[in-house]
Protein backbone atom coordinates (compact mmCIF):
# COMPACT_ATOMS: atom_id res chain seq x y z
CA UNK A 1 0.00 0.00 0.00
CA UNK A 2 3.43 2.51 -0.20
CA UNK A 3 2.31 3.96 -3.36
CA UNK A 4 -1.47 3.53 -2.86
CA UNK A 5 -1.33 6.09 0.27
CA UNK A 6 0.33 8.77 -2.01
CA UNK A 7 -2.57 7.79 -4.78
CA UNK A 8 -4.74 9.12 -1.74
CA UNK A 9 -3.18 12.98 -1.22
CA UNK A 10 -6.15 15.70 -2.24
CA UNK A 11 -3.99 16.79 -5.22
CA UNK A 12 -3.60 13.22 -6.33
CA UNK A 13 -7.08 12.54 -6.60
CA UNK A 14 -7.96 15.58 -8.25
CA UNK A 15 -5.71 15.08 -10.97
CA UNK A 16 -6.94 10.96 -11.40
CA UNK A 17 -10.74 12.60 -11.13
CA UNK A 18 -10.28 15.60 -13.77
CA UNK A 19 -8.52 12.90 -16.09
CA UNK A 20 -10.88 10.26 -16.07
CA UNK A 21 -12.24 10.94 -19.58
CA UNK A 22 -9.07 11.52 -21.17
CA UNK A 23 -7.11 9.76 -23.91
CA UNK A 24 -4.19 7.81 -21.45
CA UNK A 25 -2.29 7.42 -24.35
CA UNK A 26 -1.60 11.00 -25.01
CA UNK A 27 -1.54 11.83 -21.01
CA UNK A 28 1.23 9.06 -21.08
CA UNK A 29 3.66 11.19 -23.23
CA UNK A 30 2.74 14.16 -20.63
CA UNK A 31 5.44 15.40 -17.59
CA UNK A 32 4.27 13.47 -14.68
CA UNK A 33 2.91 15.88 -11.95
CA UNK A 34 3.86 13.54 -8.92
CA UNK A 35 7.07 12.27 -9.04
CA UNK A 36 7.12 10.49 -6.01
CA UNK A 37 4.48 7.92 -7.81
CA UNK A 38 5.03 5.48 -10.34
CA UNK A 39 3.62 7.02 -13.42
CA UNK A 40 1.87 3.75 -15.16
CA UNK A 41 0.15 3.41 -11.55
CA UNK A 42 -1.00 6.88 -11.56
CA UNK A 43 -2.17 6.48 -15.03
CA UNK A 44 -3.67 3.16 -14.23
CA UNK A 45 -5.66 4.70 -11.59
CA UNK A 46 -7.32 6.65 -14.89
CA UNK A 47 -7.84 3.64 -16.66
CA UNK A 48 -8.93 1.54 -14.04
CA UNK A 49 -11.74 4.60 -12.91
CA UNK A 50 -12.98 4.80 -16.39
CA UNK A 51 -13.77 1.55 -16.95
CA UNK A 52 -16.05 1.86 -13.83
CA UNK A 53 -18.08 4.56 -14.78
CA UNK A 54 -20.91 2.51 -16.34
CA UNK A 55 -19.93 -0.92 -14.53
CA UNK A 56 -18.94 -0.16 -10.75
CA UNK A 57 -20.91 3.33 -10.41
CA UNK A 58 -20.81 2.94 -6.52
CA UNK A 59 -16.88 3.01 -6.68
CA UNK A 60 -16.80 5.17 -9.73
CA UNK A 61 -19.02 8.03 -7.38
CA UNK A 62 -16.78 7.15 -4.29
CA UNK A 63 -13.71 9.67 -3.06
CA UNK A 64 -10.69 7.93 -2.11
CA UNK A 65 -11.62 5.00 -3.76
CA UNK A 66 -8.03 2.87 -4.81
CA UNK A 67 -8.36 0.65 -7.64
CA UNK A 68 -6.29 -2.71 -8.89
CA UNK A 69 -5.20 -2.95 -12.65
CA UNK A 70 -7.29 -2.83 -15.72
CA UNK A 71 -7.62 -6.92 -16.09
CA UNK A 72 -8.83 -6.99 -12.61
CA UNK A 73 -11.70 -4.69 -13.30
CA UNK A 74 -12.37 -5.98 -16.94
CA UNK A 75 -12.50 -9.48 -14.95
CA UNK A 76 -14.87 -8.56 -11.98
CA UNK A 77 -18.50 -8.68 -11.36
CA UNK A 78 -20.41 -6.36 -12.66
CA UNK A 79 -23.03 -3.78 -9.85
CA UNK A 80 -25.99 -5.74 -11.89
CA UNK A 81 -24.93 -9.11 -11.44
CA UNK A 82 -22.88 -8.74 -8.19
CA UNK A 83 -26.76 -7.20 -6.79
CA UNK A 84 -28.49 -10.54 -8.23
CA UNK A 85 -25.84 -12.72 -6.71
CA UNK A 86 -26.49 -11.32 -3.66
CA UNK A 87 -30.73 -12.33 -4.13
CA UNK A 88 -29.82 -15.61 -4.26
CA UNK A 89 -27.79 -15.68 -0.51
CA UNK A 90 -29.67 -15.47 3.00
CA UNK A 91 -27.65 -16.38 6.73
CA UNK A 92 -25.47 -15.27 8.83
CA UNK A 93 -21.83 -15.97 7.35
CA UNK A 94 -20.67 -16.21 3.82
CA UNK A 95 -16.67 -17.10 2.89
CA UNK A 96 -15.85 -16.24 -0.85
CA UNK A 97 -13.07 -17.88 -1.68
CA UNK A 98 -12.03 -15.74 -4.59
CA UNK A 99 -12.66 -12.16 -3.35
CA UNK A 100 -10.77 -10.35 -6.19
CA UNK A 101 -12.10 -6.58 -6.19
CA UNK A 102 -14.82 -7.57 -3.67
CA UNK A 103 -17.70 -6.46 -5.71
CA UNK A 104 -19.50 -9.71 -5.32
CA UNK A 105 -18.53 -9.09 -1.61
CA UNK A 106 -20.51 -5.55 -0.92
CA UNK A 107 -23.54 -6.96 -2.09
CA UNK A 108 -23.43 -10.27 -0.17
CA UNK A 109 -22.63 -8.21 3.29
CA UNK A 110 -26.18 -6.31 2.25
CA UNK A 111 -28.11 -10.16 2.79
CA UNK A 112 -25.36 -11.45 5.13
CA UNK A 113 -24.63 -10.60 8.74
CA UNK A 114 -20.50 -11.42 8.31
CA UNK A 115 -18.67 -11.43 5.02
CA UNK A 116 -15.03 -13.61 4.16
CA UNK A 117 -13.23 -12.06 1.88
CA UNK A 118 -10.20 -13.86 0.92
CA UNK A 119 -7.66 -12.71 -1.35
CA UNK A 120 -3.89 -14.44 -1.76
CA UNK A 121 -2.62 -11.50 -3.49
CA UNK A 122 -1.46 -8.91 -0.36
CA UNK A 123 -2.21 -5.95 -2.24
CA UNK A 124 -5.12 -6.51 -3.77
CA UNK A 125 -6.30 -7.43 -0.26
CA UNK A 126 -5.18 -4.18 1.30
CA UNK A 127 -7.26 -2.23 -1.28
CA UNK A 128 -10.56 -3.71 -1.21
CA UNK A 129 -10.21 -3.51 2.81
CA UNK A 130 -9.35 0.42 2.23
CA UNK A 131 -12.26 1.06 -0.12
CA UNK A 132 -14.68 -0.86 2.42
CA UNK A 133 -13.82 1.21 4.92
CA UNK A 134 -14.51 4.34 2.42
CA UNK A 135 -17.56 3.12 1.51
CA UNK A 136 -19.10 2.00 4.99
CA UNK A 137 -18.88 -1.51 5.08
CA UNK A 138 -18.09 -2.81 8.30
CA UNK A 139 -18.94 -6.52 7.94
CA UNK A 140 -16.32 -7.70 5.98
CA UNK A 141 -13.06 -9.17 7.31
CA UNK A 142 -10.76 -9.50 4.55
CA UNK A 143 -7.79 -12.55 4.40
CA UNK A 144 -4.59 -12.13 2.41
CA UNK A 145 -3.87 -15.78 2.45
CA UNK A 146 -4.65 -18.74 0.45
CA UNK A 147 -8.74 -19.68 0.37
CA UNK A 148 -7.85 -23.36 1.25
CA UNK A 149 -5.62 -22.90 4.13
CA UNK A 150 -8.43 -20.04 5.37
CA UNK A 151 -11.16 -22.57 5.45
CA UNK A 152 -8.83 -25.15 7.68
CA UNK A 153 -7.44 -22.38 9.93
CA UNK A 154 -11.24 -20.59 10.76
CA UNK A 155 -12.56 -24.58 11.03
CA UNK A 156 -16.02 -23.08 11.11
CA UNK A 157 -19.56 -23.39 9.64
CA UNK A 158 -20.85 -20.85 6.90
CA UNK A 159 -24.27 -20.74 5.51
CA UNK A 160 -22.65 -19.60 1.67
CA UNK A 161 -19.24 -20.58 0.22
CA UNK A 162 -18.89 -18.24 -2.78
CA UNK A 163 -16.30 -18.91 -5.75
CA UNK A 164 -15.08 -17.61 -8.52
CA UNK A 165 -12.38 -19.79 -10.03
CA UNK A 166 -9.40 -18.16 -12.40
CA UNK A 167 -8.29 -20.31 -15.54
CA UNK A 168 -4.75 -21.83 -14.92
CA UNK A 169 -4.08 -21.23 -18.12
CA UNK A 170 -5.69 -19.86 -22.04
CA UNK A 171 -6.97 -23.04 -23.20
CA UNK A 172 -7.54 -22.96 -26.92
CA UNK A 173 -11.34 -24.10 -28.22
CA UNK A 174 -14.94 -23.61 -27.05
CA UNK A 175 -14.76 -25.75 -23.85
CA UNK A 176 -13.15 -25.95 -20.97
CA UNK A 177 -13.36 -27.89 -17.76
CA UNK A 178 -13.70 -26.52 -14.22
CA UNK A 179 -10.79 -28.89 -13.22
CA UNK A 180 -8.40 -26.70 -15.31
CA UNK A 181 -9.61 -24.05 -12.99
CA UNK A 182 -7.78 -22.76 -9.90
CA UNK A 183 -9.36 -23.60 -7.06
CA UNK A 184 -9.84 -26.96 -8.92
CA UNK A 185 -13.80 -26.73 -7.77
CA UNK A 186 -14.62 -31.02 -8.78
CA UNK A 187 -11.65 -32.33 -6.89
CA UNK A 188 -12.63 -29.85 -3.85
CA UNK A 189 -16.26 -30.27 -3.49
CA UNK A 190 -16.05 -32.66 -0.33
CA UNK A 191 -13.56 -30.57 1.30
CA UNK A 192 -15.89 -27.42 0.89
CA UNK A 193 -19.22 -29.61 2.24
CA UNK A 194 -17.14 -29.39 5.45
CA UNK A 195 -17.58 -26.04 6.12
CA UNK A 196 -20.72 -25.42 4.01
CA UNK A 197 -23.70 -26.96 2.51
CA UNK A 198 -24.27 -24.73 -0.07
CA UNK A 199 -21.90 -23.25 -2.84
CA UNK A 200 -22.12 -20.62 -5.37
CA UNK A 201 -19.49 -21.02 -7.93
CA UNK A 202 -19.45 -17.97 -10.59
CA UNK A 203 -17.76 -19.12 -14.24
CA UNK A 204 -17.73 -17.51 -17.40
CA UNK A 205 -20.06 -18.09 -20.42
CA UNK A 206 -17.87 -20.42 -21.93
CA UNK A 207 -18.17 -23.23 -19.94
CA UNK A 208 -20.67 -25.67 -21.80
CA UNK A 209 -23.57 -26.51 -19.35
CA UNK A 210 -23.64 -30.45 -19.88
CA UNK A 211 -19.97 -29.77 -19.08
CA UNK A 212 -20.54 -28.42 -15.92
CA UNK A 213 -22.80 -30.78 -14.92
CA UNK A 214 -20.46 -33.63 -15.80
CA UNK A 215 -18.24 -32.30 -13.23
CA UNK A 216 -20.20 -30.99 -10.57
CA UNK A 217 -22.85 -33.00 -8.26
CA UNK A 218 -25.56 -31.68 -6.44
CA UNK A 219 -26.09 -28.88 -8.76
CA UNK A 220 -29.36 -27.39 -7.72
CA UNK A 221 -29.99 -24.64 -10.31
CA UNK A 222 -28.10 -22.48 -12.85
CA UNK A 223 -28.44 -19.11 -13.51
CA UNK A 224 -27.80 -17.63 -16.99
CA UNK A 225 -27.03 -14.24 -16.77
CA UNK A 226 -26.98 -12.03 -19.11
CA UNK A 227 -27.04 -8.01 -19.51
CA UNK A 228 -28.16 -5.67 -22.35
CA UNK A 229 -28.54 -9.48 -24.33
CA UNK A 230 -25.11 -10.49 -23.59
CA UNK A 231 -24.25 -13.51 -21.14
CA UNK A 232 -21.59 -12.30 -18.65
CA UNK A 233 -21.48 -15.43 -16.04
CA UNK A 234 -22.80 -18.81 -15.05
CA UNK A 235 -23.88 -18.96 -11.79
CA UNK A 236 -23.91 -23.01 -10.28
CA UNK A 237 -26.17 -23.17 -7.13
CA UNK A 238 -25.07 -26.37 -5.06
CA UNK A 239 -27.02 -27.78 -2.06
CA UNK A 240 -25.40 -30.99 -0.33
CA UNK A 241 -28.50 -32.79 -0.05
CA UNK A 242 -30.07 -31.98 -3.57
CA UNK A 243 -30.20 -35.06 -6.17
CA UNK A 244 -33.04 -34.02 -8.39
CA UNK A 245 -32.58 -32.38 -12.24
CA UNK A 246 -31.51 -28.81 -11.80
CA UNK A 247 -33.51 -25.90 -12.79
CA UNK A 248 -31.60 -24.08 -15.51
CA UNK A 249 -32.60 -19.79 -14.74
CA UNK A 250 -32.10 -17.66 -17.46
CA UNK A 251 -32.19 -13.72 -16.68
CA UNK A 252 -31.27 -10.92 -18.97
CA UNK A 253 -30.93 -7.57 -17.69
CA UNK A 254 -31.90 -4.85 -20.25
CA UNK A 255 -32.69 -0.97 -19.68
CA UNK A 256 -36.45 -1.82 -19.68
CA UNK A 257 -36.52 -4.49 -17.37
CA UNK A 258 -35.83 -8.11 -16.50
CA UNK A 259 -36.73 -11.11 -18.50
CA UNK A 260 -36.56 -13.88 -16.83
CA UNK A 261 -37.53 -17.91 -17.76
CA UNK A 262 -36.46 -21.10 -16.42
CA UNK A 263 -37.25 -24.70 -16.49
CA UNK A 264 -35.82 -28.10 -15.17
CA UNK A 265 -33.10 -29.89 -16.76
CA UNK A 266 -33.34 -32.76 -19.50
CA UNK A 267 -37.23 -32.87 -19.01
CA UNK A 268 -39.66 -34.07 -21.50
CA UNK A 269 -42.27 -31.05 -22.94
CA UNK A 270 -44.21 -31.73 -26.29
CA UNK A 271 -44.14 -28.53 -28.53
CA UNK A 272 -45.81 -27.87 -32.33
CA UNK A 273 -43.83 -27.37 -35.21
CA UNK A 274 -44.95 -24.59 -38.29
CA UNK A 275 -43.86 -22.57 -41.32
CA UNK A 276 -43.75 -18.80 -40.35
CA UNK A 277 -46.68 -17.15 -39.61
CA UNK A 278 -47.66 -13.59 -38.64
CA UNK A 279 -44.62 -12.64 -36.18
CA UNK A 280 -41.20 -14.10 -35.26
CA UNK A 281 -39.28 -14.49 -32.13
CA UNK A 282 -36.12 -14.93 -31.74
CA UNK A 283 -34.73 -15.60 -27.95
CA UNK A 284 -32.44 -13.75 -25.73
CA UNK A 285 -28.69 -14.82 -25.26
CA UNK A 286 -29.25 -16.14 -21.94
CA UNK A 287 -32.03 -18.95 -23.01
CA UNK A 288 -29.57 -19.33 -26.13
CA UNK A 289 -27.16 -20.10 -24.19
CA UNK A 290 -29.74 -22.31 -21.74
CA UNK A 291 -30.40 -25.00 -24.53
CA UNK A 292 -34.27 -25.23 -23.47
CA UNK A 293 -35.27 -24.49 -27.11
CA UNK A 294 -38.24 -26.85 -26.54
CA UNK A 295 -39.22 -25.39 -23.42
CA UNK A 296 -39.23 -22.06 -24.84
CA UNK A 297 -42.25 -23.14 -27.77
CA UNK A 298 -44.05 -24.78 -24.66
CA UNK A 299 -43.80 -22.62 -22.00
CA UNK A 300 -45.26 -19.60 -24.69
CA UNK A 301 -47.38 -21.82 -27.27
CA UNK A 302 -45.03 -21.02 -29.76
CA UNK A 303 -44.64 -23.19 -33.05
CA UNK A 304 -40.80 -23.66 -34.02
CA UNK A 305 -40.16 -23.23 -37.46
CA UNK A 306 -37.27 -26.23 -37.09
CA UNK A 307 -35.98 -28.66 -34.91
CA UNK A 308 -32.15 -26.45 -35.25
CA UNK A 309 -33.36 -23.06 -36.13
CA UNK A 310 -33.93 -21.92 -32.66
CA UNK A 311 -36.80 -19.68 -34.08
CA UNK A 312 -40.73 -19.28 -33.19
CA UNK A 313 -43.56 -18.22 -34.98
CA UNK A 314 -47.42 -17.30 -34.01
CA UNK A 315 -50.72 -16.03 -35.59
CA UNK A 316 -50.92 -13.66 -32.79
CA UNK A 317 -48.43 -11.12 -31.03
CA UNK A 318 -47.12 -12.26 -27.47
CA UNK A 319 -44.40 -10.69 -25.06
CA UNK A 320 -41.49 -12.86 -25.17
CA UNK A 321 -38.28 -12.59 -23.33
CA UNK A 322 -36.20 -11.61 -26.73
CA UNK A 323 -36.65 -10.01 -29.81
CA UNK A 324 -39.76 -9.75 -31.77
CA UNK A 325 -40.76 -9.54 -35.35
CA UNK A 326 -43.44 -9.06 -37.70
CA UNK A 327 -42.98 -11.26 -40.73
CA UNK A 328 -43.42 -9.17 -44.04
CA UNK A 329 -42.82 -12.05 -46.26
CA UNK A 330 -41.29 -14.89 -46.33
CA UNK A 331 -39.37 -16.13 -49.80
CA UNK A 332 -37.23 -18.61 -50.82
CA UNK A 333 -34.05 -18.44 -51.35
CA UNK A 334 -33.67 -18.60 -54.83
CA UNK A 335 -31.38 -16.26 -57.13
CA UNK A 336 -34.59 -15.10 -59.02
CA UNK A 337 -36.46 -14.19 -55.59
CA UNK A 338 -33.29 -12.87 -53.71
CA UNK A 339 -32.73 -10.13 -56.51
CA UNK A 340 -35.54 -8.76 -56.12
CA UNK A 341 -36.34 -8.80 -52.75
CA UNK A 342 -32.44 -8.18 -50.77
CA UNK A 343 -29.58 -7.94 -53.20
CA UNK A 344 -28.36 -4.11 -53.30
CA UNK A 345 -30.64 -3.28 -50.04
CA UNK A 346 -29.56 -1.67 -46.27
CA UNK A 347 -30.61 -4.95 -43.97
CA UNK A 348 -29.80 -6.22 -40.77
CA UNK A 349 -28.99 -10.01 -41.21
CA UNK A 350 -29.03 -12.82 -39.10
CA UNK A 351 -28.39 -16.61 -39.75
CA UNK A 352 -30.06 -19.26 -37.85
CA UNK A 353 -29.48 -23.01 -39.43
CA UNK A 354 -28.16 -21.47 -42.26
CA UNK A 355 -25.36 -22.56 -44.39
CA UNK A 356 -23.67 -19.61 -45.02
CA UNK A 357 -22.48 -16.66 -42.86
CA UNK A 358 -23.99 -13.11 -42.49
CA UNK A 359 -20.47 -11.74 -44.14
CA UNK A 360 -20.72 -14.71 -47.09
CA UNK A 361 -24.51 -13.23 -47.22
CA UNK A 362 -23.99 -9.61 -47.55
CA UNK A 363 -20.93 -9.90 -50.13
CA UNK A 364 -22.67 -12.47 -52.33
CA UNK A 365 -25.79 -10.39 -52.30
CA UNK A 366 -24.05 -7.07 -51.99
CA UNK A 367 -26.56 -6.46 -48.70
CA UNK A 368 -25.56 -3.00 -46.76
CA UNK A 369 -25.16 -3.28 -42.89
CA UNK A 370 -28.35 -1.50 -41.03
CA UNK A 371 -31.40 0.28 -41.96
CA UNK A 372 -34.87 -0.31 -40.39
CA UNK A 373 -35.24 -4.16 -42.01
CA UNK A 374 -34.69 -7.18 -40.52
CA UNK A 375 -33.98 -10.54 -42.98
CA UNK A 376 -33.39 -13.69 -41.13
CA UNK A 377 -31.93 -16.60 -43.78
CA UNK A 378 -33.13 -19.70 -41.50
CA UNK A 379 -33.93 -23.43 -42.73
CA UNK A 380 -38.08 -24.40 -42.39
CA UNK A 381 -39.68 -27.63 -41.05
CA UNK A 382 -39.63 -28.96 -44.43
CA UNK A 383 -35.68 -28.29 -44.85
CA UNK A 384 -36.46 -25.27 -47.33
CA UNK A 385 -33.88 -22.60 -47.11
CA UNK A 386 -36.09 -19.70 -46.87
CA UNK A 387 -35.38 -15.47 -45.85
CA UNK A 388 -37.86 -13.61 -43.51
CA UNK A 389 -38.22 -9.94 -44.42
CA UNK A 390 -39.15 -8.60 -41.02
CA UNK A 391 -39.67 -5.26 -38.88
CA UNK A 392 -39.03 -4.97 -35.59
CA UNK A 393 -41.26 -4.63 -32.84
CA UNK A 394 -40.11 -2.66 -30.07
CA UNK A 395 -42.03 -3.46 -26.73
Amino acid sequence: MENSSKLLLPEVQEFIIKNTDQDVSKLSFAKNPFPEIDYKILLNQIIARNKSKNKLPTWFNCFNCIYPSKVSIEQTSSEITALYKSEIVSGASLIDLSGGFGVDDYYFAKKIKQVYHCEINSELSAIVKHNFQQLGVSNVSCIAEDSYEILKNLNQQYDWIYIDPSRRNEIKGKVFMLQDCLPNVPELQSFYYQYSSKIIIKTAPLLDISAGLSELQNVKTIHIVAVDNEVKELLWELHHDFNDKPIIKCINFNKENKEVFEYQWNSEVDINYGLPKNYLYEPNSSLLKSGGFNHIAHHYSLEKLHVNSHLYTSENLIDFPGRTFIIESSINYSKKEIKEAIENKKMNVTVRNFPESVDTLRKKWKIKDGGDQYCFFTTDINDNKIVLLCNKINT
